[in-house]
C-alpha cells in the first residue's frame, strides 16, 4: 500500500511540473512572438522617420530664398536710411 502511495504522489508531482512547463514554453513562444512583432514596428518607424528628412538642395533653396529676402530688406532699410 505505501508503494501506491508513492507512485500516485510522484505522478501528481510529475503531472503538475509537466503543467507548469508546458504553460512557460507556451508563454515564452508568446513572448518571443511579441518581441518580433515589436522589432518590425521599431522598423517601419525608423523607415518613416529616415524618409522625412530635408533633402540637402531642399535646405538649401529654402536658406537662399530667406537670404534673398534678406537682402531685399537690407536694400530697403539702407535706402531709407540714405533718403532721410
Amino acid at each position: 500500500m505505501d508503494q501506491v502511495v508513492i507512485n500516485w504522489g510522484l505522478a501528481v508531482i510529475s503531472g503538475l511540473i509537466g503543467f507548469w512547463v508546458k504553460v512557460m514554453w507556451e508563454e515564452l513562444k508568446s513572448l518571443r512572438k511579441a518581441d518580433t512583432e515589436l522589432a518590425d514596428k521599431v522598423g517601419k518607424i525608423e523607415v518613416l522617420v529616415a524618409g522625412k528628412y530635408v533633402t540637402r538642395e531642399e535646405f538649401d533653396k529654402a536658406v537662399n530664398r530667406i537670404f534673398v529676402k534678406l537682402d531685399t530688406i537690407e536694400l530697403h532699410l539702407t535706402g531709407k536710411d540714405r533718403s532721410s
